[in-house]
């Protein structure tokens, strides 16, 4: 029997804010290696089979728990949300992991590790420098030495209570961790890899895109409609569309910077030229899905851009991203007066505005809160 929104959050024991989320377990139910969908599987991921916004638990519910972890994706699904956000990066040895960025000094405890400390070293990636360690420094085995902390603790200094609980994983790992939990709650639940870095991975040779690919073909998911494949590049997806059929998501950055594969190729665009109406046109020639900066479609003022509008114009869905509960990260005009940064703002005013526009699913840290706003 297929479980709701609604039932998944009784399950779930409410809102995550709630004392009723203590008594969610962190544990992953029994991997089921064999296969990584449901036979019970809509066509699209949950939200939009059901006419409604698809909702995107951001690297798992990272609102409760440290980002890409086991923990954290396992509360995302047992929330409700319809997939998850799942940011890859390789290692020195080919595997593909979890890391929101391939530095990996501010989300585990490899600092801790002075076994470690000669590899710190500074990296310039896409034009930003980053010091720390970096997955492509470390073989698989290396990084499963290591656990997961929380990337922001001043913010979230409630997610420290779950430092140094989890693994590194692989997409593999996911696969299988999300296809018990889709057998489990009795739905489908979808996973949104994202490509990080693509550019400068491959100009350190270790290009992701085809071990990416090999790893959805000997899953039998390479044309799955329930893989939305993720890019802030452009090459790397039009490439991708020649050998899997599974949705492509161009992402938009918020500032007019360009993708890192067009300043590779001396090419003049930019993410604001990607948005414009022969852009987007362009975008929908091999992808289903813009996911821009929520200040792209709404900016701080309140008032609507027209980029939902043109984007259903050009044939294209629009996923933005990243909604978020405390005050920080949204505009002034929802904040509430506190100076802890832990303190929810009027994140409900937020999702109303999107809602009016119609979009047709988001990326929550707190995908609770975005079902409960879209209930």
């Amino acid at each position: 029997m297929s479980l709701s929104r609604r039932a998944a959050l009784t399950v779930a024991g409410g809102l995550a804010a709630t004392a009723g989320l203590a008594a969610c377990s962190d544990s992953a139910p029994a991997a089921t290696p064999t296969s990584a969908t449901g036979s019970t599987a809509p066509a699209q991921p949950g939200g939009s089979a059901r006419g409604q916004v698809t909702i995107v638990g951001h690297r798992g519910a990272s609102g409760y728990r440290p980002e890409h972890t086991a923990s954290s994706y396992t509360l995302a699904a047992r929330l409700g949300a319809d997939a998850v956000d799942v940011d890859l990066c390789s290692t020195k040895d080919r595997q593909l992991v979890a890391r929101h960025e391939p530095e990996i000094g501010g989300t585990t405890d490899v600092a801790r590790h002075p076994e470690f400390a000669s590899r710190r070293r500074t990296v310039v990636i896409d034009g930003t420098s980053y010091d720390g360690w970096f997955t492509t420094d470390f073989t698989l085995a290396e990084l499963k030495t290591l656990r997961a902390v929380e990337r922001i603790p001043a913010t979230r200094p409630h997610n420290t209570l779950y430092d140094g609980r989890d693994p590194i994983l692989t997409l593999d790992e996911i696969l299988d961790l999300l296809a018990g939990l889709s057998e489990q709650l009795g739905r489908r639940v979808g996973i949104l890899p994202e490509i990080k870095h693509s550019t400068w991975h491959t100009s350190v040779g270790l290009p992701i895109e085809p071990v990416f690919v090999d790893v959805l073909r000997r899953r039998n998911l390479a044309d799955d409609q329930q893989v939305i494949v993720q890019s802030f590049e452009v090459a790397n997806l039009r490439a991708l569309k020649a050998q899997i059929g599974c949705p492509l998501l161009q992402l938009i950055d918020s500032t007019p910077k360009a993708p890192a594969d067009f300043v590779a190729a001396r090419d003049p665009r930019t993410y604001d030229d990607l948005v414009s109406a022969r852009g987007l046109q362009e975008v929908a020639t091999y992808a289903t899905w813009i996911g821009p900066s929520k200040e792209r479609v709404i900016p701080p003022t309140g008032t609507p851009t027209t980029l939902a509008g043109d984007a259903r114009a050009a044939g294209l869905k629009t996923m933005p991203y990243t909604f978020r509960n405390e005050n920080e990260f949204l505009p002034p005009r929802l904040q509430r007066p506190n100076p802890e940064r832990s303190t929810y703002g009027d994140a409900f005013g937020e999702y109303a505005q999107y809602r009016a526009l119609g979009i047709e699913g988001l990326f929550s840290d707190n995908a609770d809160t975005a079902i409960a706003a879209y209930s």
